[in-house]
């Protein structure tokens, strides 16, 4: 249906892009990783994909223990929702914070060298977080992850630990909020210039292909 609806559609400026604004520690969008990738998996043929790290909670100092019962009762209901497994041992953990500008800053050096492992690169380190309980401070955590990509540890390392990236990453951040984007994970699809909201929040893959079929078929 799809397929059909674009091939009769005239777009005056660049095909159409599905933007997704998330955070690789964000719960929700590791609780709707899967249905993001069937998204992708069965339109990208037909659209762009864009990937925006949104900045959940950018250089705070709050330690996963700090944090414990909150995010316990987050993650509960994610789990329940999606059926993600989550690994809760690292929430007894007093020396990681819950500093998510690391492994968004880890997407970007990705998104940057190997745009085509974008997606993939950031579904690996949320699971390198919420599965193995990795340090996503530290650049090592994400090796396991560049194995998808063709980017070795030790230029991945070297932009990592680099003030032009920790500058770079801030770029995304400001990109979500002149997107209007408040809540994660967000899907926004723009055609022709023109921005409209998908989904704001927890999203299913069947639901997202009634709206993209509803979407286009107005345009």
């Amino acid at each position: 249906m799809i397929l059909l609806l674009l091939s009769m559609l005239s777009f005056s400026g660049n095909p159409p892009t599905i933007i997704y604004v998330g955070d690789p520690m964000c719960s929700w969008c590791y609780g709707v990783s899967k249905e993001l990738e069937t998204l992708k998996d069965n339109y990208e043929d037909s659209f762009s994909f864009e990937i925006v790290m949104g900045g959940l909670r950018p250089y705070n100092t709050e330690t996963m223990l700090d944090l414990k019962s909150f995010l316990t009762h987050h993650w509960e209901d994610v789990s329940a929702r999606s059926g993600q497994t989550f690994n809760y041992e690292v929430l007894n953990n007093p020396s990681i914070t819950y500093d998510t500008e690391p492994p968004s800053r880890a997407l970007i050096i990705v998104r940057e060298l190997a745009p085509a492992q974008a997606f993939t690169f950031f579904h690996h380190i949320q699971k390198s977080f919420y599965l193995d309980n990795k340090n996503m401070h530290e650049a090592s955590a994400y090796y396991d992850a560049l194995s998808l990509t063709s980017i070795d540890t030790e230029t991945f390392t070297k932009k990592f630990n680099a003030q032009t990236y920790k500058e770079k990453v801030k770029e995304d951040f400001l990109k979500a909020q002149a997107l209007g984007v408040r809540s994660f994970p967000t899907l926004l699809i723009e055609i022709n210039g023109k921005i409209e909201v998908l989904s704001s929040g927890y999203f299913t893959a069947a639901d997202m292909a009634k709206k993209l079929d509803m979407i286009v078929s107005k345009k």
